[in-house]
């Protein structure tokens, strides 16, 4: 079964070219490492709530634009594996591929896929 990392971020909008480097980068190591599809949204119409929201979550500034991404592994156990290495991967290391926002305002989480519909648009 399909399994999912999900990602919330906010990124200063003057940073948009910085972080299309970092995720290009990251994603040729989540694929390396078993990864079947990376995507990386960036904010078009995010709003604020009123109880809460994605740049209330991510405690955005006026200044940060709210990016959405998500990666699909085949399974949970290749992920944990796969994150394993990727961890231990020189490329990952903030020094060789600083985040260019604030990671400590990232979410992230992971799930089982239950549905996609079509069946075949994530090719998974």
């Amino acid at each position: 079964m399909s399994y999912v990392d999900g990602f919330i971020a906010a990124v200063p909008t003057t940073n948009k070219d910085k972080y299309l480097e970092h995720a290009k980068t990251t994603a040729v190591v989540f694929k390396e490492h078993g990864a079947l599809k990376v995507v990386e949204t960036w904010g078009d119409d995010v709003p604020e709530g009123e109880v809460t929201s994605f740049p209330m979550a991510v405690k955005s500034k006026e200044d940060e634009t709210v990016v959405f991404s998500w990666v699909i592994w085949p399974s949970k156990e290749v992920r944990d594996a796969g994150w394993q290495a990727m961890m231990e991967d020189p490329r990952m290391q903030p020094e060789q591929n600083p985040m260019p926002f604030d990671g400590r305002r990232l979410i992230y989480g992971r799930a089982f896929k239950i549905l996609c519909q079509p069946k075949n648009l994530l090719n998974i």
